[in-house]
């Protein structure tokens, strides 16, 4: 069982851990540390096993929010995931059919013709006057 030397408020350790953990445990004591170093620069040096029983509950404080962040996550994925099952389980929507009108060939023939005839007589009107 690999021993790890690690440091929490200033003070060393050597812990035991399963082979392979070894980085999870220093991830882990740094994390206490970090709590332990926050103690220290607000109150100043305090017994060991003071320190480290406020530094857990510390860390279990934050845990316990992280805890039910995440159970409310999970439970918002839960109504999403059966909104979404209900959503595939219903049949497509039947297809809307969208009509665009065209305007014929000889109906836009016979408008340019009178456009035509209507800019002829403006001029002749413009003309005499």
């Amino acid at each position: 069982m690999p021993q790890v030397e690690i440091s929490i408020g200033g003070r060393s350790f050597e812990v035991a851990c399963q082979a392979g953990e070894e980085a999870f445990l220093q991830s882990a004591a740094a994390m206490l540390d970090g709590e332990a170093s926050h103690l220290a620069d607000q109150m100043g040096r305090m017994p060991e096993a003071r320190m480290l029983l406020m530094a857990g509950l510390m860390l279990a404080d934050k845990t316990v929010g992280l805890d039910a962040k995440l159970n409310k996550a999970q439970t918002e994925v839960e109504a999403l995931r059966s909104e979404l099952k209900t959503l595939r389980s219903q049949p497509a929507p039947v297809p809307e059919r969208v009509e665009v009108p065209v305007v014929p060939a000889a109906v836009k023939d016979a408008l340019a013709e009178i456009a035509a005839r209507a800019e002829a007589l403006a001029d002749q009107v413009d003309g005499q006057a």
